[in-house]
Formats: C-alpha cells, structure tokens, sequence
C-alpha cells in the first residue's frame, strides 16, 4: 500500500476499494483478566459515587465537562441522562476482584462511515487511578474499535494543558497530531483541545505490547511492574 495515488496528475490518498460502512458499537460487555466494561447504568450510580468519594478533593473533575458532584442525588441525575446517549456510549469499568464500579469511560465521535471513534470521558476512581484494571480497560476499549468492528482510527482528545491525560494517551501508544485552538468553551473556561491518535496499521505492535505488559508475569508479587508498557511498545516496534 502507498501512501498516495494519482489521479489527472493530481495526487490523492490511497485508494480503499474493499472499504465498507462499520458497524455502530454493540452495548455487549468487554472482559478483561482485571476488569469488564458494560454499558452504564442507573444501578451503577451509587457504587461509583462511593468510589469517587474516596478522593481527598475534586481535582480528577478539572477537566471533564461535569463535575465534581456535591452529592448523591446529583450524581444519579447525571447518570441518569449519561445511560440513555448512544454518542458518547458511556461504560462503567467493573474492578473484577470485587465485582463493584470504580470508574467509567466511553466510545464517542463515533463515525461508521469513516471508521473512527475516539475514547473518552475517562472518569477513574482512586481505586482504579494507576492499576492494570485502569489500563486494561482502555486496551478492551481499543480492541473493540479495531479488531471486532474494523475501524480505522482510535482518538484521544484532551485540554492543551492536562497533562496526565497527555502522557497517558503516549504511555497508551497514541500519537500527536496537533492543537485545535480555542476549541472549546467548558465550565466556563477557553480549552485549546490537544490531538492524539492511533491507526489501525500501527495497532498490531500497540496490541501486542498491551498484551505482554498486562500478562501476570510481567509484575512481581508485589504487583511492581517488570517492564513498562512504554518500554514494549518501544520493542515491538522495534521489530516491525
């Protein structure tokens, strides 16, 4: 494959000659040897509220669009509302170990017909900030984008200036494309939205470093890591 056809002289993308419409996300759970995805639900609500609360304050909310909750009461109402779009798809991510909701992420911008959908609304809970459950559950995410429904492009946006969500979206393989200047305007506040992406030609090597770096035999008995995820991914493709 090029990277560039001709057409009167004029030069064009590669032609896509077997291409076809995707499918939409099915609502089916993802599971993983840490965690599952399922749709999210009113059910979810209260467990996961707990899990937040856990945190000493609400600066994991700084950069969503809602947040942070005051009470419970709230908190069901958002979830209430968020259970029902289809775009963004919002799933709770279950912590298999105990079997409860300790954050939520989803498929959105979904677009069939060009095969791309991005991962957001990443909500992580203490419990899951920072654990193999919390990356697991965005390589499912990833899984479901690429491998069951066959598209071509995964994104990751988020404001210029959080940088945990920068540096996560480069731990996760995810490259830089750019800054989209006030792009937005949330909480009152101008966001300049930062670009990430991975395409389906380079997810084989990131899927393969997913796997490896989420195997139980790359961490030790106290659960410390033996390798990093950055640190395969840097080897395989090394061997592409």
């Amino acid at each position: 494959m090029t990277d560039e056809c001709n057409i009167y002289g004029q030069r064009v993308g590669y032609a896509l000659e077997n291409w076809t419409k995707r499918q939409i996300p099915p609502h089916t759970p993802l599971i993983g040897r840490y965690c599952r995805l399922e749709k999210l639900e009113n059910f979810h609500a209260a467990e996961l509220y707990a899990a937040y609360s856990e945190a000493p304050d609400g600066r994991d909310w700084t950069y969503l669009f809602v947040g942070p909750f005051t009470d419970l009461t709230q908190y069901i109402d958002y979830v209430r509302k968020a259970s029902t779009t289809l775009d963004p798809l919002h799933h709770a991510i279950i912590d298999s170990r105990t079997n409860k909701p300790v954050g939520t992420a989803a498929l959105m911008r979904i677009d069939p017909d060009n095969g791309v959908a991005e991962i957001g609304h990443i909500t992580y809970s203490p419990c899951l900030q920072r654990t193999r459950a919390g990356t697991e559950a965005v390589f499912l995410l990833m899984g479901r984008i690429f491998d069951e429904l066959g598209y071509r492009r995964c994104e990751w946006k988020c404001d210029s200036l959080n940088t945990p969500s920068r540096r996560a979206a480069d731990r996760y393989g995810f490259k830089y494309e750019g800054i989209f200047r006030q792009a937005i305007i949330y909480k009152g506040r101008n966001r300049d939205t930062a670009w990430f992406s991975i395409t389906n030609q380079e997810w084989p090597s990131i899927r393969s470093a997913f796997v490896k770096w989420l195997s139980p035999e790359n961490f030790d008995q106290n659960g410390d890591q033996f390798k990093s995820l950055s640190t395969i991914r840097m080897s395989e493709v090394a061997l592409v």
